[in-house]
This record gives C-alpha cells, sequence and structure tokens, in this order.
C-alpha cells in the first residue's frame, strides 16, 4: 500500500478521515456517532474542513448536518443532497454532478457514477436524495483514490480506469446492500488499481462480505484490511 503525502484512516463502514498537506481535514460519508464500528475516541470529530457525501442514506450522512453546524465545513455533494444539507443548517454547499471536477481544498474532487438508490429519511419521510455517486479524489502530488460509495458493480468501471486511472480504490465489499466479493473482484478487473481497501463489511450481521473472500479472487492485487482507526500515509 502505496499512500503518498496524506493520511487515510478508516472510521468503519463506508468513513474514512483523509488528512491533506495543506492540513485540511475531510471526511467521506461522515457517519461516526451511531457508527457500531467507529472507536469510541473518533466518534467527536476535533476539526472538519470537507464533507465527501456519496449519498443520502443515513449510513452515510447520519451525522453530516450536526458537523456542518459545529464545524463548518465545506459540504460536497449531489445538488438534491446538498441542498437538503444546506437547509438542515450546512452553510458552505459545493454541488456538483457526475462527470464534473472542483478543486476543493488542496485536492481536486471528481465525481463518478455510482448503481445504488438514494432516498433521505427527513423525520417520517423519505425524500429525494438524488442519485447515489462515487469519488475520485486527486492528490497534491498527483495520485488518485477512488471511493466507490454504496455500489453495484457496473460496465463504466472501466471509464473510470481509462479517465482517471485510481491507484487505490475503495469497495464496499459486505452483499446485501451492496456488492459482495465476487462482484467486487469483477470491479477490481475494470479498474485494475495496484490496492483496494474493502469497507462496508461487517457492521451488521447481513453485511456478511470478507476481505479474505476478495483477495482469494484477485491474487495479482493487494487487499488492504484496514481495522477500525487505523491509518495509512503520513
Amino acid at each position: 500500500m502505496n499512500l503518498r503525502d496524506v493520511r487515510l484512516t478508516w472510521l468503519g463502514h463506508a468513513t474514512f478521515r483523509l488528512e491533506t498537506p495543506a492540513g485540511k481535514t475531510v471526511i467521506i460519508d461522515p457517519w461516526v456517532m451511531n457508527n457500531p464500528m467507529c472507536p469510541e475516541a473518533e466518534k467527536n470529530p476535533k476539526k472538519v474542513d470537507i464533507l465527501l457525501c456519496t449519498h443520502g442514506h443515513g449510513d452515510h450522512i447520519g451525522d453530516a448536518v450536526e458537523i456542518s453546524k459545529k464545524h463548518n465545513p465545506v459540504v460536497v455533494g449531489i445538488p438534491e443532497l446538498a441542498r437538503w444539507l444546506g437547509k438542515k443548517g450546512a452553510q458552505q454547499i459545493a454541488e456538483m454532478n457526475k462527470g464534473g471536477t472542483q478543486t476543493v481544498g488542496d485536492l481536486k474532487v471528481t465525481m463518478v457514477h455510482a448503481d445504488h438508490s438514494c432516498g433521505i429519511q427527513d423525520g417520517d419521510e423519505m425524500v429525494y436524495g438524488g442519485e447515489a455517486c462515487g469519488y475520485v479524489i486527486e492528490l497534491p502530488n498527483g495520485q488518485k483514490i477512488y471511493h466507490a460509495g454504496d455500489t453495484n458493480v457496473f460496465g463504466d468501471m472501466a471509464i473510470i480506469r481509462d479517465l482517471y486511472a485510481p491507484e487505490i480504490v475503495m469497495l464496499p465489499i459486505g452483499d446485501h446492500y451492496t456488492m459482495g466479493p465476487r462482484e467486487a473482484a469483477y470491479a477490481c478487473n475494470l479498474l485494475k488499481p495496484k490496492a483496494v481497501i474493502p469497507m462496508h463489511f461487517g457492521t451488521f450481521p447481513v453485511l456478511v462480505g470478507r476481505p479474505s473472500e476478495l483477495q482469494k479472487l484477485v491474487p495479482g492485487i493487494e487487499v488492504f484490511e484496514m481495522k477500525p482507526g487505523q491509518s495509512i500515509g503520513g
């Protein structure tokens, strides 16, 4: 695993913290307080400059509103989701849509497709949250990483490879609500990364996929199983 110049920490499920050379703290899919996989010491973030939100399900944006009110980060998301978060108190909205790229802090962020549903539980009502997405993040050194969000495998992952060539990809493998190891292995064949960080597994009993199953299916690719709270890079 060769992540250069940034520090990436897995906070459990699909939530990651990225600390950049410019001192920015980025949280991808902010769900920490009620995330059973998140270590206790990480449940109350001390600094957040940027939120990247892949879709509106509670296990991905569960703490986006509270973090926005407390830390006033730049909030990146598809327009419907971003504007909903704005109505709930987020003040710095940087909405975008699939295929678009914007510079946020010292990162270039490209929104790409994901194959998943996207409803927001707003009290007793389920409201439309736009489409689910993933992000290709270009680091200041030019290295690219890909957070797929919640998704099934889809053929256009080959386009993500051709256009952006991410070296490290974060893929859901839990099955049931996302792809499992078999589908994630097919995604690896399309994306051809140097390394895969599995996510969205083990949080609940129904999420049965495991990194060891994926590694057996992609012997030529490093499957890096992070533990909640573990960091890589520097």
